[in-house]
Parts: structure tokens; C-alpha cells; sequence
């Protein structure tokens, strides 16, 4: 059995949950993914699957096309391996994966490119507190010094500077699965994952999964005489 799913992020919703409770939640599209390629222990060293997201048609190179005609699927432009659960079956080339690995309840992680910025500042892209904004101070969101000049007459490898920012890889992990739509291949988790809209992410069983707390409610003790 694997332990992920390709999926795409659909956007945000809120749930009211049975206490009354409003519960953010994020809607994913997740699969069907098709198996194009098995990877065992004894070939490769390690057990995995290589899934492709059924999402439109798409066109490749003889290459990439008769990798996908072994298996006997259809081509798919978004291609990314999963683990093997441990002490799972592997599916076979050919096999289709979809939503109804995960239940209601579960623990996942959510791996996906966050949002692009661009070029940014020390004070949006590191949370830098800038100098003074009086007038004539001229130092508003500078960076200040970035090292000394008789030693070691460098700048030190990891200062934090102006730059590129987001679009990184990111994992959010102990997502807690709110429902799940088999019908449409559609999965709530809580809370927010990395990127936009139409964004490709990586849904997977909880590496390591918290356990759940149920908030205990004790009985209020009254004040006066026994």
C-alpha cells in the first residue's frame, strides 16, 4: 500500500463542527494517480512507487512516452514517488490509486512550493526591525552591518540579506483529515497548506503522527459548607 497521494489544492473553506465550533479547512483534489513505475529492495535498493496525477492529456518525448507505455498508462505531466507503507502490499505497474487510502481522522503531511515574492528586504523577507523613522535618521529598513572589516574581512556564509523569496519547498505535517468525498476525489484537511490555488502538492501518511487530545472538562467546585 503506498503512503501518499498527488493532489492538487483546490482553495479554503471552513466546517462547523458537531460542538459548534468553526474549523478552517483546506480542500485538496486528491488523484487518482496511476503507478508508472515499481521500485524494490532487491532492483533498487529501496522500496517505492512512482505515481503520475491524472489531470488532461499532455504530450511527451519517445522517451518519457514508452516509460509510460511498459506500465500501460496514460502519459501524466506531474510524476513524484512515494514510500511504501512498511509491511503493505506494493501495487503493481498499471494500478490506480485514489482518495480512499486516507479516512476521516487520519494524520498527514502536506508537502507543496510555497507562494513566490520576489525580490525582498530584510524587513518583509527576515522580520527585521528597521531603524528609526524620525526625519533625517536615513536608516528606515536598512539592513545595518553585515560583518567586519579588519577579521575576517568577509561576509560569513548564511547572513541573512535581501532576496529572493518563497517558493521553497515546504511540509506541513499533522494535518488532521476532516473528510473525505471518494465520490470526487476530494479530501478537507485542517488549517492551510503551501502555495495557490491549482498548486501540485504531496499528500502523505503522518510520519510522526500526534496523538489526538480531547480536552477534559473539570467539574467546577463549589465554595461554601460541606
Amino acid at each position: 500500500m503506498v503512503s501518499g497521494l498527488i493532489g492538487k489544492k483546490v482553495g479554503m473553506t471552513q466546517l462547523f463542527m458537531p460542538d459548534g465550533a468553526v474549523q478552517p479547512a483546506t480542500v485538496l483534489k486528491a488523484g487518482p494517480c496511476v503507478v508508472a513505475q515499481v521500485k524494490t529492495v532487491e532492483s533498487d535498493g529501496y522500496a517505492a512507487v512512482q505515481l503520475g496525477f491524472v489531470d488532461g492529456t499532455t504530450k511527451e518525448n519517445k522517451p518519457t512516452t514508452g516509460h509510460f507505455k511498459k506500465a500501460g498508462v496514460p502519459p501524466t505531466r506531474v510524476r513524484r514517488e512515494v514510500k511504501v507503507a512498511a509491511g503493505g502490499e506494493a501495487p503493481k505497474a498499471g494500478d490506480q490509486v485514489n482518495v480512499s487510502i486516507f479516512a476521516d481522522g487520519d494524520r498527514v503531511d502536506v508537502i507543496g512550493t510555497s507562494r513566490g515574492k520576489g525580490f525582498q528586504g530584510v524587513v518583509k523577507r527576515h522580520h527585521f526591525r528597521g531603524g528609526r523613522a524620525t526625519h533625517g535618521s536615513m536608516f528606515h529598513r536598512a539592513p545595518g552591518s553585515i560583518g567586519a572589516s579588519s577579521f575576517p574581512s568577509r561576509v560569513v556564509r548564511g547572513m541573512r540579506m535581501a532576496g529572493h523569496m518563497g517558493s521553497d519547498r515546504v511540509t506541513v505535517r499533522n494535518l488532521k483529515v476532516l473528510r473525505v468525498d471518494a465520490e470526487n476525489n476530494l479530501i478537507l484537511v485542517e488549517g492551510a497548506v503551501p502555495g495557490g490555488p491549482n498548486s501540485v502538492v504531496l499528500i502523505r501518511k503522518a510520519v510522526a503522527a500526534k496523538k489526538i487530545k480531547v480536552a477534559q472538562v473539570e467539574p467546577v467546585k463549589k465554595k461554601g459548607k460541606k
